[in-house]
Protein backbone atom coordinates (compact mmCIF):
# COMPACT_ATOMS: atom_id res chain seq x y z
CA UNK A 1 0.00 0.00 0.00
CA UNK A 2 1.29 3.27 -0.85
CA UNK A 3 -0.24 6.69 0.40
CA UNK A 4 0.78 10.37 -0.30
CA UNK A 5 -1.13 13.45 1.66
CA UNK A 6 -1.78 16.94 -0.16
CA UNK A 7 1.62 17.93 1.38
CA UNK A 8 3.65 15.58 -0.43
CA UNK A 9 4.40 13.00 2.53
CA UNK A 10 4.73 9.56 1.13
CA UNK A 11 4.55 5.75 2.82
CA UNK A 12 4.89 2.69 1.12
CA UNK A 13 3.99 0.46 3.40
CA UNK A 14 3.21 -3.28 3.04
CA UNK A 15 0.96 -5.56 5.89
CA UNK A 16 1.79 -9.59 6.07
CA UNK A 17 0.17 -11.85 8.45
CA UNK A 18 3.34 -14.57 6.86
CA UNK A 19 1.73 -17.84 4.57
CA UNK A 20 -1.82 -17.80 4.05
CA UNK A 21 -3.28 -17.90 7.74
CA UNK A 22 -0.39 -16.65 9.58
CA UNK A 23 -0.11 -17.54 12.99
CA UNK A 24 -3.60 -19.41 12.84
CA UNK A 25 -3.97 -18.06 15.91
CA UNK A 26 -7.10 -15.10 16.53
CA UNK A 27 -7.53 -13.07 19.17
CA UNK A 28 -10.78 -13.66 21.16
CA UNK A 29 -13.75 -11.49 19.91
CA UNK A 30 -11.87 -9.34 17.32
CA UNK A 31 -10.86 -11.35 14.31
CA UNK A 32 -7.30 -10.32 14.51
CA UNK A 33 -5.51 -13.27 12.86
CA UNK A 34 -1.85 -13.10 14.25
CA UNK A 35 1.11 -13.23 11.79
CA UNK A 36 3.61 -15.58 11.79
CA UNK A 37 6.93 -13.83 11.03
CA UNK A 38 8.46 -15.72 14.07
CA UNK A 39 8.53 -19.18 12.15
CA UNK A 40 11.68 -17.33 10.34
CA UNK A 41 13.71 -17.88 13.19
CA UNK A 42 15.82 -20.60 13.92
CA UNK A 43 17.99 -22.04 16.62
CA UNK A 44 20.91 -22.96 14.67
CA UNK A 45 24.20 -20.54 14.18
CA UNK A 46 23.49 -17.77 11.24
CA UNK A 47 20.95 -14.84 10.66
CA UNK A 48 17.97 -15.62 11.59
CA UNK A 49 19.27 -17.83 14.66
CA UNK A 50 16.72 -16.68 17.92
CA UNK A 51 17.77 -14.34 20.22
CA UNK A 52 16.91 -10.82 22.29
CA UNK A 53 16.25 -7.95 19.92
CA UNK A 54 16.61 -10.18 17.19
CA UNK A 55 14.37 -9.44 14.11
CA UNK A 56 14.02 -12.31 11.24
CA UNK A 57 15.60 -11.62 7.79
CA UNK A 58 12.28 -11.57 5.44
CA UNK A 59 10.76 -10.63 1.55
CA UNK A 60 9.26 -7.91 2.68
CA UNK A 61 10.65 -4.85 0.86
CA UNK A 62 8.38 -1.85 1.01
CA UNK A 63 10.13 1.28 -1.89
CA UNK A 64 10.07 4.62 -1.99
CA UNK A 65 12.37 6.19 -4.45
CA UNK A 66 12.90 10.41 -4.24
CA UNK A 67 13.86 10.91 -8.44
CA UNK A 68 16.02 13.10 -10.36
CA UNK A 69 13.14 14.25 -11.47
CA UNK A 70 11.79 15.64 -8.61
CA UNK A 71 9.10 12.79 -8.67
CA UNK A 72 8.44 10.70 -5.47
CA UNK A 73 7.61 7.04 -6.43
CA UNK A 74 6.08 4.84 -3.52
CA UNK A 75 5.26 1.47 -4.92
CA UNK A 76 5.44 -2.15 -3.36
CA UNK A 77 4.18 -5.55 -3.89
CA UNK A 78 3.65 -9.17 -1.94
CA UNK A 79 4.69 -12.17 -3.32
CA UNK A 80 7.88 -14.12 -1.75
CA UNK A 81 10.56 -14.60 -3.97
CA UNK A 82 9.48 -12.63 -6.72
CA UNK A 83 8.87 -9.19 -4.67
CA UNK A 84 12.52 -7.99 -5.48
CA UNK A 85 12.13 -9.17 -9.09
CA UNK A 86 8.53 -7.40 -9.79
CA UNK A 87 10.01 -4.55 -7.63
CA UNK A 88 12.63 -3.93 -10.19
CA UNK A 89 10.76 -4.65 -13.47
CA UNK A 90 8.24 -2.24 -11.77
CA UNK A 91 11.06 0.55 -11.19
CA UNK A 92 13.03 0.22 -14.60
CA UNK A 93 10.13 0.07 -16.82
CA UNK A 94 8.54 3.22 -14.76
CA UNK A 95 11.45 5.31 -14.39
CA UNK A 96 14.07 4.28 -16.97
CA UNK A 97 11.86 3.77 -19.74
CA UNK A 98 9.34 6.07 -19.22
CA UNK A 99 5.98 3.50 -19.17
CA UNK A 100 3.10 4.99 -17.29
CA UNK A 101 2.95 3.84 -13.61
CA UNK A 102 -0.33 1.30 -14.72
CA UNK A 103 1.78 0.13 -17.85
CA UNK A 104 4.14 -0.72 -15.60
CA UNK A 105 2.49 -2.50 -13.31
CA UNK A 106 -0.04 -4.57 -15.39
CA UNK A 107 3.46 -5.76 -17.88
CA UNK A 108 4.20 -9.22 -18.03
CA UNK A 109 6.14 -10.74 -15.45
CA UNK A 110 8.57 -13.50 -14.61
CA UNK A 111 9.63 -15.04 -11.28
CA UNK A 112 12.52 -16.99 -10.82
CA UNK A 113 12.53 -19.33 -7.35
CA UNK A 114 9.68 -20.49 -5.35
CA UNK A 115 6.19 -19.72 -5.23
CA UNK A 116 3.91 -20.40 -1.97
CA UNK A 117 3.77 -24.35 -2.07
CA UNK A 118 5.66 -24.78 -4.43
CA UNK A 119 9.41 -26.55 -4.30
CA UNK A 120 10.64 -25.32 -7.84
CA UNK A 121 12.57 -22.88 -9.05
CA UNK A 122 11.69 -23.07 -12.15
CA UNK A 123 11.81 -19.61 -14.27
CA UNK A 124 7.99 -18.60 -14.44
CA UNK A 125 6.76 -16.28 -17.27
CA UNK A 126 3.86 -15.18 -17.81
CA UNK A 127 2.20 -16.12 -21.22
CA UNK A 128 2.13 -12.74 -22.69
CA UNK A 129 5.86 -12.60 -23.11
CA UNK A 130 6.98 -13.28 -27.01
CA UNK A 131 7.10 -16.63 -27.63
CA UNK A 132 10.58 -16.07 -29.27
CA UNK A 133 11.90 -15.10 -26.12
CA UNK A 134 10.68 -17.83 -24.12
CA UNK A 135 12.22 -19.75 -26.42
CA UNK A 136 15.46 -17.74 -26.22
CA UNK A 137 15.53 -18.28 -22.72
CA UNK A 138 15.38 -21.84 -22.44
CA UNK A 139 17.63 -22.00 -25.04
CA UNK A 140 19.67 -20.54 -22.70
CA UNK A 141 19.82 -23.43 -20.73
CA UNK A 142 16.58 -22.04 -18.68
CA UNK A 143 14.46 -24.61 -16.90
CA UNK A 144 10.90 -22.32 -18.01
CA UNK A 145 7.36 -22.75 -16.80
CA UNK A 146 4.69 -20.76 -19.18
CA UNK A 147 1.72 -19.41 -16.76
CA UNK A 148 -1.11 -17.86 -17.31
CA UNK A 149 -1.41 -14.26 -18.33
CA UNK A 150 -2.22 -12.58 -14.76
CA UNK A 151 -1.10 -14.91 -12.48
CA UNK A 152 -1.71 -14.55 -8.65
CA UNK A 153 1.56 -15.73 -8.05
CA UNK A 154 3.58 -13.08 -9.42
CA UNK A 155 2.34 -10.59 -6.62
CA UNK A 156 -0.02 -7.65 -6.15
CA UNK A 157 1.66 -4.57 -7.15
CA UNK A 158 0.82 -0.98 -6.54
CA UNK A 159 2.05 2.50 -6.70
CA UNK A 160 2.12 5.96 -6.26
CA UNK A 161 4.00 8.78 -7.93
CA UNK A 162 3.57 12.04 -7.05
CA UNK A 163 5.27 14.77 -9.95
CA UNK A 164 6.63 17.37 -9.08
CA UNK A 165 3.93 19.85 -10.29
CA UNK A 166 2.01 18.43 -7.63
CA UNK A 167 -0.20 15.20 -10.20
CA UNK A 168 -0.22 11.91 -8.66
CA UNK A 169 -0.51 9.06 -10.77
CA UNK A 170 -1.55 5.99 -9.12
CA UNK A 171 -1.76 2.21 -10.37
CA UNK A 172 -2.81 -1.29 -8.95
CA UNK A 173 -2.34 -4.24 -10.32
CA UNK A 174 -4.77 -6.38 -12.71
CA UNK A 175 -3.42 -9.66 -10.74
CA UNK A 176 -5.63 -8.61 -7.20
CA UNK A 177 -8.45 -7.02 -5.70
CA UNK A 178 -6.68 -4.00 -5.46
CA UNK A 179 -7.92 0.13 -5.37
CA UNK A 180 -6.47 3.64 -6.15
CA UNK A 181 -8.34 6.44 -4.35
CA UNK A 182 -7.78 9.92 -4.21
CA UNK A 183 -9.94 12.53 -1.76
Amino acid sequence: MGAVDATGVAVSYIQSIFWEFGSGVVVPETGVLWQNRGASFTLHDGPNQLGPGRLPFHTLNPALAKLNDGSVLTYGTMGGEGQPQTQSAVFTRNVMYGQDLQEAITAPRWLLGKTWGEDTTTLKLENRFDPALIEQLKSAGHTVEVVGPYEDMMGHAGGIRLKPNGVMEGATDPRADGAVAAL
